[in-house]
């Protein structure tokens, strides 16, 4: 029987109290991490106590819905409001989710906002009875209610997609992955993990390696939560890819995404169009797994895509220990991006999108 994966967060009603599991202290430790306040909030962002693009998007929309309604409690104008949400914005510039999940928010803010004052106007002009001034939401419980909505319409889309995933699955396959794209990722069910969970349920017995995926090392992330469904997994240094796959090891890659571009090039942790070259030339499917809110609806091709470029003591340091020479300088880069010519298909809550992919794209965002 399928099991709930990890929650990544936890939203407490009565108290409007934000809780993220500190993934920075996973498999470890397990400990709460308060995002209430915007501050915090934008740390556990930018220092990513939250990971994956699916889960940062769901934390930035309850992020700026208690923001909105810090904000109004303060009597702060909507110049304020907004510039708070540019700020949270920029925390991390590649993951199309955390922009996604904030302006929806904020676009129900702003709708009830209107509605609010025409009502009120209305009130003001007429003095009748059956005035519908108290029919209207109150802005900020507007915001609110659309951040719960966004985290229920991520989890239906990625057990959607995860079970759409299931036809590129034979059985006993062997699943290369990279980064984390599982439970804590993707707010408690995965989207490239999602395949694999849904396959392992499905008794397609799936066999899984996880790219360690220095400098950050989610790839234990992905070997716990495996190993917590007792899905069989083997952690692997990522430049040990292309031997796995000279030796026949590999039968296909899964990853997830952070954004993708109208033609169907995909951002994705560092490291992943490296592995979408090698199987390209082993003659491996590589596969993208992510919801249709990871779809840049603007952006015509990853050379557009923003690139995170993070503080270089992230490579210089394993688990804030310093193991490089003094002086030397590193570069790190977060993200790169695959280009659509290398993916065989993108699996999505609305079936598998395949080339040409600006055509099988559009359709499925128009649809």
């Amino acid at each position: 029987m399928e099991k709930a994966g990890l929650l990544p967060l936890r939203f407490l009603e009565e108290s409007g109290t934000l809780l993220l599991v500190d993934q920075r202290k996973l498999p470890f430790e397990e400990e709460w991490f308060d995002a209430t306040a915007f501050d915090d909030l934008l740390f556990s962002i930018k220092e990513m106590v939250v990971r994956g693009a699916p889960s940062i998007g769901v934390v930035a929309g309850y992020g700026h819905a208690l923001n909105i309604a810090r904000r109004m409690r303060q009597g702060a104008s909507l110049p304020v409001i907004e510039a708070d949400l540019e700020r949270l914005l920029a925390t991390r510039p590649t993951a199309v989710n955390l922009q996604y999940g904030a302006r929806q928010v904020h676009k129900a803010f702003m709708q009830a906002l209107s509605e609010h004052s025409n009502s009120n106007a209305n009130t003001n002009a007429n003095t009748n009875a059956n005035t519908n001034a108290n029919t209207n939401a109150d802005p900020a419980e507007a915001a609110l209610k659309e951040a719960h909505r966004l985290y229920q319409e991520v989890l239906d889309a990625n057990y959607q997609l995860s079970n759409h995933g299931l036809s590129v699955i034979s059985k006993g396959a062997s699943i290369l992955t990279h980064c984390n794209a599982g439970p804590l990722a993707a707010c408690g069910y995965g989207t490239a993990l999602g395949v694999i969970r849904a396959a392992h349920y499905a008794g397609l017995q799936p066999q899984v390696f996880a790219d360690e995926t220095r400098p950050r090392n989610q790839g234990r992330l992905t070997a716990f939560e495996l190993q917590r469904e007792e899905i069989p997994v083997t952690l692997v240094c990522e430049s040990m890819s292309g031997f796995l796959m000279k030796c026949g090891k590999i039968d296909l890659v899964i990853t997830g995404a952070d954004r993708i571009a109208l033609n169907g090039d995909t951002a994705n942790k560092i490291g992943t169009y490296n592995l979408a070259v090698l199987a390209s030339f082993h003659k491996i499917p590589f596969f993208i797994a992510a919801p249709l809110s990871t779809f840049d609806r603007v952006t015509t091709d990853g050379d557009s895509i923003p690139i995170e470029f993070r503080a270089e003591e992230e490579v210089l340091t394993f688990d804030g220990a310093r193991h490089a020479p003094p002086g030397v300088k590193a570069i790190n880069p977060s993200f790169d991006v695959t280009p659509s010519q290398l993916i065989s298909g993108i699996i999505t809550e609305k079936g598998i999108l395949r080339a040409p992919f600006q055509e099988s794209i559009a359709a499925a965002l128009s649809s």
